[in-house]
């Protein structure tokens, strides 16, 4: 079956020759911030020819200790993504962590996405498909890649065919993530677009009151998965990674995202060439 191409959102493809991308700070800390990375976004899209979407959370609603920081929360968070939109024409991605949050969100963002530990969540993937949104459903650090299908069986159930799936590694002993390269051949068997999530990827989950993480090895993973024939980068981004208030250890600085996607592009744009005519 081949990979069934999409819309993410108005101008964005999914499944098709380009590799856009998904990035953004990791939660929202506070609309300065978030739209100062935004903005930045929106010139990497524009200076890397490929189109782009923002993504900030609202709610992290599964951090490792009571005490970690998790958002604003869905009302002021809304307000902060619908100033981003608006400022600077971006498509927003946001989490979805209850159903009930599923209308309100759609109403500022262009994609819904279910957090890899609610990606077995059937009554969250129905209400984000319902709303008409295109779902991007994280893979769970515990599923194999074609029982993805199911999941997104689920949500095309609805009758919204507008859904991708976010690789994120798995969970290989106690605190550590492996990405399994064939990962993206599977799911493309199933016709399920792919978006490679480069910083979670690198993620030591728990082990501690935060997540650690291994960002020097950010750039060969995601010239491997480009490679493998990843449809999307997902990553995000921070201007002051260490002061970050959620996944400290695996955001990006803006300038290191900017070469990781250009080098990711020229991968992908040597994987789509012409192969010449035999002679």
């Amino acid at each position: 079956m081949s990979v069934q191409s999409f819309e993410l959102a108005p101008g964005v493809l999914i499944g098709g020759h380009l590799l856009p991308f998904v990035a953004g700070p990791c939660v929202i800390e506070s609309p300065e911030e978030t739209l100062t990375l935004a903005e930045w976004v929106a010139a990497a899209s524009r200076n890397l020819e490929t189109p782009a979407l923002f993504k900030a959370s609202y709610d992290k609603a599964n951090r490792s200790s009571i005490e970690s920081y998790r958002g604003p929360g869905l009302t002021a968070g809304l307000r902060v993504l619908e100033q981003v939109a608006a400022q600077t024409s971006l498509p927003i991605l946001t989490d979805v962590h209850a159903p009930e949050h599923c209308e309100p969100a759609a109403q500022v963002c262009a994609v819904l996405q279910v957090p890899a530990f609610l990606c077995r969540q059937t009554d969250l993937i129905l209400a984000a498909a319902r709303t008409g949104r295109a779902v991007n459903l994280k893979k769970g650090q515990f599923m194999a890649p074609d029982d993805m299908r199911r999941a997104v069986d689920k949500a095309r159930s609805t009758g919204n065919e507008r859904i991708s799936v976010t690789e994120r590694g798995f969970s290989f002993g106690y605190h550590n993530l492996v990405v399994d390269m064939r990962s993206f051949a599977m799911m493309h068997q199933e016709g399920i677009p792919v978006i490679y999530d480069v910083t979670h990827s690198l993620q030591l989950p728990g082990g501690g009151s935060q997540t650690g993480g291994l960002r020097q090895y950010a750039e060969p993973l995601t010239q491997a998965a480009v490679a493998a024939g990843a449809d999307g980068l997902y990553l995000e981004v921070h201007n002051r990674p260490q002061e970050a208030l959620s996944d400290h250890t695996t955001q990006l600085e803006p300038d290191r995202a900017a070469a990781l996607l250009r080098q990711a592009l020229r991968i992908r744009q040597a994987m789509t060439e012409k192969t010449p005519p035999n002679e």
